[in-house]
C-alpha cells in the first residue's frame, strides 16, 4: 500500500496495521509519523522477501553443486568400479610362468592356450629361468633357422621342462579344461607326450597352414667350394647337385596340440553343468562362405576353395604388429577363434608365455578373463602397451 493509500485511512486503521507489522507504543504518533513508520515497515519487509529470495537462490545454487559434485564422485567411483574390474579380468605378470602359476586355486583355471618359448640362445637353451639371458630376445617353438645344426638333445630338455609345467597346470585346471599348445612339426611329440606323461588326454591336434614361409634348406655349393679338390671336379658337383639341399622341408604348418583335463567319472553334460568345460562351442561358422563347423585344420586366406571347410586365418599384417618386436606374433583371428571354441565367456584364460600379449587382447575382445605371465621384460612391456593394463 502507497502513501496515498495510507492517507485516506483514519489514525485507528493505522494503528491497527501498525500493530499488525508489529510496530507497538505509537498510540501518541500522528497519522504523518504512523504512516512513515508503517512505510518503513513494508520497505523492510520487501528488503527481508528479496534477501529470502536471494538466499534460497543461492542455496538452490549450492545444493546443485553439491548434487553435482555428488554425481561426480559417484559416476568417478562407478568408473573406477569399472577400471578396477577390467584391470582385474586382464592379469599380465612379468615373471616366471612356474612360480606365478602355482599361486592360482586348483581347478580354477578354464583354458590355456600358449605358444612356449624354448632355446633362447641358439636353439640351446637349458629351459632354467634363473639363468636367462634378459638381453637376448626369446623365440618360441618354431622351425630351425636356416642352416642351423639340429640338435637332438633339444627334445629331452623340452619334454622334461614341459612336463614339469603340464604337472602344474593340471592341477590348476578344472576337469574337462582344454590345454593348447603351439609346436613345431620336429618337435610336437615331446609336447604331446609331456601332457599325456602329466595326466591329460591328447584329445586332437590342430594344424595352422599357411603359405607364408621361406625355405629353409642350404645349397651345399658352398661346402663343394671349400673342399680341395681340383676346380674342374668341384664345378662337376656344383652343376650335380645344384637342386639338392639341406634337409628341412619349407613347412607350412605349425600343430597346435589339444589336451583336455580327463572328467571325473561323469558325463561331458554333468561335467559342463558343474564346471562349464569340456564341450566345445560350434556355433560359430567357418569356411568361405561362414557356413561349415570348425575343423583341426586352420588355414590361410591364400588356399584355393577345395579347403573352404577350415577357418582361413593369415599370418599378422605389418599393420597387426605395428611396433610390435616379437619374432612370433600370432594373428589375433587365430587366438579369438581358438578362445570361442574351447571356452565360455567369463571364463578365465591362462597363458603361461604371453610373448607380446596376443592371448590377453583376444580375450578382452572375447568376454573372457586373462591370468597370462611373461618373464621378458621388453614382451611384458609390450603386452602393457597392447592391453592398457597388468601389474
Amino acid at each position: 500500500m502507497d502513501n496515498k493509500d495510507l492517507a485516506k485511512l483514519s489514525k485507528a486503521d493505522l494503528l491497527v496495521m501498525c500493530e499488525k507489522l508489529g510496530i507497538f507504543k505509537c498510540k501518541s504518533k500522528n497519522k504523518s509519523e504512523l504512516i512513515n513508520l508503517i512505510d518503513a515497515k513494508e520497505d523492510t519487509k520487501e528488503d527481508t522477501k528479496e534477501d529470502t529470495k536471494e538466499d534460497t537462490k543461492e542455496d538452490a545454487k549450492e545444493d546443485t553443486k553439491e548434487d553435482a559434485k555428488e554425481d561426480t564422485k559417484e559416476d568417478t567411483k562407478e568408473d573406477t568400479k569399472e577400471d578396477t574390474k577390467e584391470d582385474t579380468d586382464i592379469v599380465i605378470i612379468n615373471g616366471d610362468c612356474m612360480i606365478e602359476l602355482n599361486k592360482l586355486d586348483d581347478n580354477s583355471i578354464d583354458c590355456v592356450i600358449t605358444d612356449p618359448p624354448y632355446f633362447l640362445d641358439k636353439l640351446d637353451n637349458k629351459w632354467c629361468s634363473n639363468k636367462i639371458n634378459r638381453d637376448v630376445k626369446n623365440s618360441h617353438i618354431t622351425h630351425l633357422p636356416k642352416g642351423m645344426k639340429f640338435d637332438k638333445s633339444q627334445v629331452k630338455v623340452l619334454y622334461d621342462y614341459y612336463l614339469e609345467l603340464a604337472k602344474l597346470l593340471f592341477r590348476k585346471m578344472k576337469p574337462g579344461a582344454y590345454f593348447l599348445s603351439f609346436s613345431s612339426p620336429r618337435l610336437y611329440h615331446a609336447i604331446a607326450m609331456s601332457c599325456e606323461i602329466a595326466g591329460f588326454e591328447i584329445r586332437d591336434m590342430i594344424n595352422w597352414n599357411y603359405t607364408q614361409s621361406m625355405p629353409k634348406g642350404m645349397s651345399v655349393s658352398h661346402i663343394i667350394k671349400k673342399m680341395k679338390i681340383p676346380e674342374a671336379e668341384k664345378d662337376r658337383l656344383i652343376e650335380e647337385y645344384k637342386d639338392y639341399k639341406t634337409p628341412q622341408i619349407k613347412s607350412c604348418f605349425e600343430p597346435i596340440c589339444v589336451a583336455m583335463k580327463p572328467l571325473d567319472k561323469i558325463t561331458f553334460i554333468q561335467n559342463e553343468l558343474n564346471f562349464k568345460t569340456g564341450l566345445l562351442d560350434f556355433s560359430q561358422k567357418v569356411g568361405i562362405n561362414n557356413d561349415r563347423v570348425p575343423a583341426n585344420i586352420i588355414t590361410t586366406e591364400e588356399y584355393n576353395e577345395c579347403y573352404d571347410k577350415n577357418f582361413l586365418v593369415a599370418k599378422p599384417t605389418k599393420l597387426e604388429k605395428k611396433d610390435n618386436s616379437h619374432i612370433t606374433v600370432k594373428p589375433l583371428a587365430l587366438i579369438e577363434h581358438l578362445i570361442k571354441l574351447f571356452s565360455k565367456k567369463d571364463a578365465v584364460i591362462v597363458d603361461p608365455f604371453l610373448g607380446s600379449g596376443t592371448t590377453a587382447v583376444a580375450c578382452k575382445n572375447t568376454g573372457r578373463k586373462c591370468f597370462g605371465t611373461e618373464i621378458n621384460l621388453e614382451y611384458y612391456n609390450i603386452c602393457l602397451s597392447r592391453c592398457g593394463c597388468g601389474r
